[in-house]
């Protein structure tokens, strides 16, 4: 059975516009968050941070520590000194720090205590003898051997994490052939995910013993995996339960530190702890988009045909791996689409550095990247008088084929995406036309629909299992360890559930993902969760209703085939009015065995090349993307607005337009954050902005009338023709700004974030170039 239906298969409820089902209990204040659960007898954790970016640790004194009243346990990092991570083949984070602390915030104690006056006394009392080593803040100077390095792992006595060297096809010759070529070297600060909700877990020991660790995090599963790992406690004893989550962006897709220190404080204690993270500590958690230092080279033909593209990058990993090695394959292999690219070389290299760690942030490894590509797509349209839309139509990538680094291309609606935007922005009549300060800019996107391949290869076993049971009361229970994180996938799997079984949607039940019953799904990461769960969810459905069908043949004694799905009804097909109900055919399956279950799973099929790396950034499917801005520039001042987006997305079919469209507009805003303004500022290790206030997320008056266009084609093998629509909407947003404040003012752009002095700055110095724009 192939996802997509056929063109004559009508949906009653997928397509549309879907209220989240949990939406009644958001708005209300009755959706229960980690935060939210109260235990009896509860005690408060608290992590001593180190002072110093780098620095090994000669001995820590916890004994005044722990013999104050109301302390319960008091931990330093040789009681759990087993390393993790989130990729098995990088396991260099250890839960509080041993022998050395890497970053100015790293764990070097955990306390609990009745509460938080008392636990914050106890991390007072606790003395620290450090004894500092040389600080590395700037990657490049750790790509040579250093006096200390960070991690005993780096290459060769440096810093360095993970090297990537990838040669495609010939791209010297391709470069030597070439009619045009533009080089882009592009600068991008690190930026974090600031979702609402900070990082909090729960854990209680008890006494049969067993673990419960209650957390907000996108990977229950990973998460439960470290925690066996860490504490040398069998998976079986542990349960992790995954309530509410108050968004992530991949800022939650880590097992964290403070899980298993709060899992060990839980242990030591014997009572429920909780450690409920401050906004600065969340900032020096982080895990968010690596600062990068691109260098991109691309060569066209004289007609405007990518010949090849030359990359180099350094990323600042900060201080442990993380998905450290996937965004390094990412930032190079994610430039592979949307386009054809016949030749391709490319050297990535992760360095550690004495900085918050980071790690996966929405659309990671593919952000940065495709921000140099059209924004050095958009100068050679230029330098060839070719319009901007016409050169991304001669070189898109066609359906069904094949990338040079084997990526395998099933849909792609990315004409349609052009073709629309281009359209409803009226490109025609404003591109190079609207007056000095005014621009328009076009942007295009590629992302993944899934990791074709799963992080942990042991024990084989699908990438997302979806339970169903239902008794005779007709409710449908849903079990899956999907993690939603406000994205709308609980909705997503009941609207599919229901879309088969021809049930109302609310019959069906969402149950919260809790390892004791839920079926594993890997988590919310690489937009995988529509297409994966999508699939897993509408097998079980598939099978349920093949019971229920049966069930119905038997009560009309029509065969199966006659046999149709309605709502809430079983119908014979040419037989208008013979039929049973839902909850007579369901009545009649359950004579033979009671409540009926069902299990449906998916994997993804075989894919990727030989090649070391091969693997990276494979998927079922991919998103493609074509977006215009509207941006106007005080030439003056330096502001300036983007003032509309036309967003033409492909994510397949829509299956609930309301979430698409609130993730491509959400995406939207998170793209303008990082192109004017976020930024993790740093004084050598100390961050200086760690807060709401002082990080620039986009004002609400800021935010430009976003026009959503989904324009794509079924995919023949997502869930009813669906495709991912979580991190891609993102990629397109940057360079389109980008390219429509070179249409207003004639300054291009490599440096992000654009903030209004950069403005200035670039205006003078065209100027003094004797540049003209539009007559300014």
């Amino acid at each position: 059975m192939t996802g997509a239906p056929s063109p004559a298969e009508p949906l009653r409820l997928l397509g549309g516009r879907i209220p989240y089902i949990e939406g009644p209990l958001k708005v209300t204040g009755r959706a229960e968050y980690t935060d939210d659960i109260k235990r009896s007898g509860m005690l408060v954790g608290k992590l001593l941070r180190s002072p110093y970016a780098h620095a090994r640790l000669r001995s820590i004194d916890v004994a005044a520590a722990r013999a104050m009243p109301g302390v319960f346990a008091v931990l330093t990092g040789e009681k759990y000194p087993t390393a993790f991570g989130v990729l098995p083949i990088t396991h260099d984070e250890t839960a509080i720090a041993v022998d050395k602390a890497r970053y100015n915030g790293d764990i070097v104690a955990a306390v609990a205590a009745t509460d938080e006056l008392t636990a914050e006394r106890a991390l007072e009392a606790i003395r620290v003898d450090y004894e500092p080593l040389p600080e590395y803040f700037d990657p490049k100077v750790s790509l040579e051997a250093v006096a200390s390095p960070i991690h005993a792992r780096g290459l060769n006595g440096t810093n360095i994490q993970k090297e990537v060297v990838q040669h495609f096809g010939d791209v010297d010759a391709a470069f030597a052939s070439a009619h045009a070529t533009v080089r882009v070297r592009g600068s991008f600060a690190g930026v974090t995910h600031a979702f609402t909700e900070p990082l909090v877990t729960i854990a209680e020991a008890t006494p049969d013993g067993r673990l419960t660790v209650t957390s907000a995090t996108q990977v229950p599963h990973y998460l439960h995996r470290s925690l066996s790992e860490v504490l040398g406690m069998p998976m079986h004893r542990i349960r992790v339960v995954k309530p509410e989550v108050g968004g992530g962006f991949g800022g939650k897709s880590d097992p964290l530190p403070h899980e298993i220190v709060c899992a060990a404080l839980a242990i030591e204690s014997g009572r429920p702890v909780k450690i409920l993270f401050d906004r600065d500590e969340v900032f020096l958690t982080n895990h968010g988009r690596h600062p990068t230092q691109n260098d991109l080279r691309i060569a066209v033909d004289a007609e405007g045909k990518i010949l090849a593209y030359d990359l180099s990058a350094v990323i600042d990993g900060g201080a442990w791996s993380s998905f450290g090695t996937v965004t390094t394959y990412y930032n190079g292999v994610l430039a592979m689409g949307p386009y054809r690219v016949p030749n391709f070389r490319y050297h990535g290299r992760r360095v550690y550095t004495n900085r918050p760690p980071s790690g996966a942030m929405r659309a990671h490894g593919g952000t940065n990247v495709r921000y140099a590509v059209e924004v050095g797509l958009d100068e050679l349209a230029e330098r060839l008088s070719i319009d901007p839309f016409e050169m991304r139509r001669r070189n898109a990538l066609p359906p069904n084929s094949m990338t040079v680094n084997e990526f395998r291309i099933t849909s792609t609606s990315l004409l349609k995406c052009l073709a629309a935007a281009q359209e409803r922005s009226g490109w025609a009549s404003k591109f190079r036309t609207l007056p000095f300060g005014q621009g328009v800019g076009l942007g295009c996107g590629f992302y993944i629909s899934g990791s074709n391949s799963p992080i942990h290869f042991t024990p084989k076993m699908p990438q997302s299992t979806v339970h169903l049971k239902v008794d005779m009361d007709g409710g449908i229970a849903v079990h899956s360890m999907q993690a939603d994180i406000g994205q709308g996938s609980n909705t997503l799997l009941a609207a599919i559930v229901a879309e088969v079984l021809g049930v109302e949607l609310g019959r069906v039940h969402v149950q919260r993902v809790d390892s004791d019953i839920s079926p594993i799904d890997l988590g919310s990461y690489s937009s995988r969760v529509t297409f994966m769960m999508g699939n897993a969810a509408r097998r079980a459905a598939e099978e349920l209703k093949g019971k229920l069908v049966h069930a119905a043949s038997e009560l009309t004694g029509y065969p199966t085939e006659q046999i149709r799905v309605a709502l809430e009804r079983f119908e014979v097909v040419h037989h208008a009015g013979v039929g049973v109900s839902y909850l007579e055919a369901l009545h009649k399956a359950m004579e033979r065995s009671g409540a009926l279950t069902a299990t449906g799973a998916y994997s993804s099929p075989p894919m990727g090349g030989k090649f070391k790396g091969a693997r990276a950034g494979t998927a079922p499917a991919y998103s493609f993307a074509a977006y215009v801005a509207q941006a106007e520039v005080d030439a003056e001042t330096g502001f300036y607005r983007v003032r509309k987006v036309w967003a033409a997305f492909d994510c397949g079919r829509p299956l609930n337009r309301l979430a698409v469209e609130g993730q491509i507009e959400g995406s939207v805003h998170m793209g303008l954050g990082q192109f004017m303004g976020e930024s993790m500022n740093y004084r050598g290790g100390r961050m200086l902005n760690p807060s709401l206030l002082e990080y620039k997320i986009p004002m609400p008056e800021q935010m430009p009338e976003v026009e959503c266009l989904l324009v794509g084609d079924d995919d023949p093998e997502g869930p009813f023709g669906a495709k991912e629509a979580g991190e891609g909407p993102l990629v397109a947003t940057l360079p389109a700004i980008g390219n429509a404040l070179y249409d207003a003012i004639g300054v291009r752009f490599h440096d992000l974030p654009v903030t209004p002095d950069k403005v200035v700055r670039g205006i003078e110095r065209r100027r003094s170039e004797g540049r003209a724009w539009k007559g300014a």
